[in-house]
């Protein structure tokens, strides 16, 4: 065994919009400029640093839009999303709690800050990704998970050194709930002061992590700072972390589906044919109904 290579760690650029309630860095592809197939089966990652929002009657958010061929995880770490789909699914997620959407064969969907966080404002601080789908399921039915803190599988870290909350996949043998198409590991790592852990992943797995609070040291010897997106090379399989004064960390890998993606807006299918087809079954109400 031996640890992963730290490839690439990514700064934050300038934050642009996704309707007018998620202030965004798009590290994946976008500011990772490699495409969506350098973290393949993970399409897209969009995150939200800490923000204040002030207090608003409407609330904030995006309206309805229509997704096909993957999925979107939203993870909340400070406020409040409400969600709708166009399959019955929905819900509110709170600091801590977890919604994985499919959008499968094709969902309409809307997002925005929950109504009392709105009311009152706050401290906003997001994480969203998008999963991609195996071709064999890309046309499965529209799936809600609705994954609260509680749910998560949870690891305490020897000698109080913090805990980890597995989302999906599985670490020291504890699984998280969520359900996935193919092998992916998604967990919220945090460590107390000193706190340490250590996590395999296989050499083909596309790994990465994002530090959301606090400064982490990778691989012994690499001090990242929040708001920092690490991107590991394709050689080794260990990944270690650790923190002087504490920290919490996005750890996220996957086996990559290594299939062609084409992608287009809210559609991510495998051919340009799909995509036609895709934006004529949305127009011709195909994906059903939800008022925006």
């Amino acid at each position: 065994m031996s640890n992963k290579n730290v490839e690439r760690i990514l700064v934050p650029g300038t934050p642009h919009f996704v309707g007018d309630g998620f202030r965004v860095h798009n590290y994946i592809p976008g500011e990772l400029g490699l495409g969506m197939e350098r973290m393949d089966p993970f399409l897209l990652l969009d995150y939200n640093p800490v923000w204040e929002v002030t207090p608003r009657e409407h609330p904030r958010g995006v309206g309805v839009h229509p997704h096909r061929g993957f999925e979107t995880v939203t993870i909340a770490y400070k406020g409040s999303v409400a969600h709708h789909d166009s399959s019955g699914g929905g819900g509110v997620i709170h600091p801590g709690d977890v919604q994985w959407m499919t959008a499968g064969s094709g969902i309409l969907h809307k997002e925005y800050h929950e109504e009392g966080f709105s009311r009152s404002g706050g401290t906003f601080h997001m994480v969203q990704l998008w999963v991609n789908l195996p071709a064999r399921v890309k046309r499965t039915p529209p799936r809600y998970q609705a994954l609260k803190n509680a749910s998560l599988g949870n690891v305490i870290l020897p000698g109080e050194g913090g805990r980890v909350e597995i989302i999906a996949g599985s670490f020291e043998g504890v699984s998280g709930p969520a359900k996935t198409f193919s092998p992916v590991h998604l967990s919220n790592v945090r460590l107390n002061a000193g706190g340490r852990v250590h996590f395999s992943f296989p050499e083909s797995h596309h790994t990465a992590l994002l530090v959301v609070e606090g400064e982490a040291t990778i691989q012994e010897d690499t001090d990242v700072p929040a708001d920092r997106f690490v991107l590991f090379g394709s050689k080794g399989t260990d990944v270690s972390i650790h923190t002087v004064s504490g920290c919490v960390v996005l750890v996220l890998s996957g086996e990559p589906l290594g299939e062609p993606i084409a992608a287009q807006g809210p559609f991510v299918m495998n051919t340009r044919e799909e995509l036609k087809e895709a934006y004529h079954d949305f127009l011709t109400g195909k994906f059903g109904e939800l008022a925006d």
